[in-house]
């Protein structure tokens, strides 16, 4: 297969299996790439790593891309040395609270004070569990409400909760950290801009809650370190910086998929080698670091919450549901 038919059929795939019900926007933008040799081939210029659906329409957006479809690509084929130029320097930086919801039952488990600790942390706003309130629709009857120690907070993650009610508790986080390639300063326009335009078109609610998660990590930074998530030796130079008096917790929430296969098992290894709690948000598939084998065939769908690779739940990959299994 070659660059142009990878490509068509990448984004026939993104618009076939994640797109639907999410975005429209994107489902025809993507369907217009599988469909025209032209444009597929435009965007194979840009490298592999770099031409993932999702980062591609958003750096198109970036740039002053139109929403329809035609306009939209026109406008690739206009800038098209721009696109390949922007995508090849970025990379996607999902930094989404809402998974907070899907880890904080994990994090109920903990037993404080608690240092933080994400690898992929982006622009760190996974590293605030304990300053977001949490509205849980709980399928077998009332709601589950979890609130910051000094009352609720102006994000408000609500999240559908299948099976029953679990005790849930708010962590007491003493220390933040966290490492990414390219970690994004919640003080800047710039990398403000560019962690909502990686929002997807129709995602209701969802820019507003990132800008309220910027202003809240803005006003009491996380040490963000920059470097390469999957190195132990710079996760074990950071967690020395963590108080000894705090359980070290570290959280791997979507950025395994990005490390290959051998360099996944031996990050997994080193963190279970640490004096650690480890809390990760996976496929079922990605790695065998859980506790005990996951029948895929049972899978309720989504990805595997698990503590110290013990599942917990099944959960989106957003934190939007939590299928409690523990």
């Amino acid at each position: 297969m070659d660059e142009v038919e990878q490509v068509r059929e990448r984004f026939a795939r993104f618009a076939a299996e994640e797109a639907p019900g999410r975005s429209h926007v994107y489902e025809e933008w993507a369907l217009r790439v599988a469909s025209d040799d032209a444009l597929a081939a435009v965007l194979a210029r840009i490298p592999a790593a770099h031409r993932q659906p999702p980062l591609v329409f958003a750096v198109t957006r970036l740039l002053g891309a139109p929403l329809d479809a035609a306009e939209w690509a026109a406008f690739v084929f206009a800038r098209a040395d721009d696109i390949v130029a922007e995508c090849a320097a970025r990379s996607l930086q999902t930094n989404e609270p809402l998974r907070c919801a899907a880890l904080l039952p994990a994090l109920s488990l903990i037993d404080g004070p608690i240092a933080l600790l994400e690898l992929g942390a982006s622009g760190g706003l996974c590293l605030y569990p304990d300053r977001y309130s949490y509205r849980y629709a709980v399928s077998s009857g009332e709601g589950m409400a979890v609130d910051p120690v000094d009352g609720p907070s102006r994000v408000v993650l609500a999240a559908e909760w299948d099976g029953p009610p679990t005790p849930l508790r708010m962590p007491e986080v003493v220390w933040r950290a966290g490492i990414d390639l390219e970690p994004r300063d919640p003080h800047s326009d710039a990398d403000r801009t560019w962690l909502t335009t990686l929002v997807w078109p129709g995602e209701e609610g969802r820019r507003e809650r990132i800008e309220t998660a910027l202003d809240i990590a803005a006003a009491a930074p996380p040490l963000l370190v920059s470097g390469d998530a999957g190195d132990a030796a710079l996760l074990r130079a950071v967690a020395a910086g963590a108080p000894r008096e705090a359980t070290l917790v570290v959280s791997t929430p979507g950025v395994l998929p990005y490390l290959p296969r051998a360099r996944r098992d031996a990050l997994i290894a080193a963190i279970r080698e640490m004096d650690a709690r480890w809390i990760t948000l996976d496929a079922p598939g990605l790695h065998d670091g859980w506790t005990a084998p996951i029948d895929r065939g049972a899978w309720p769908g989504g990805f595997a919450l698990a503590l110290d690779g013990r599942v917990l739940a099944a959960a989106d990959p957003l934190g939007a549901r939590v299928a409690w299994r523990a």
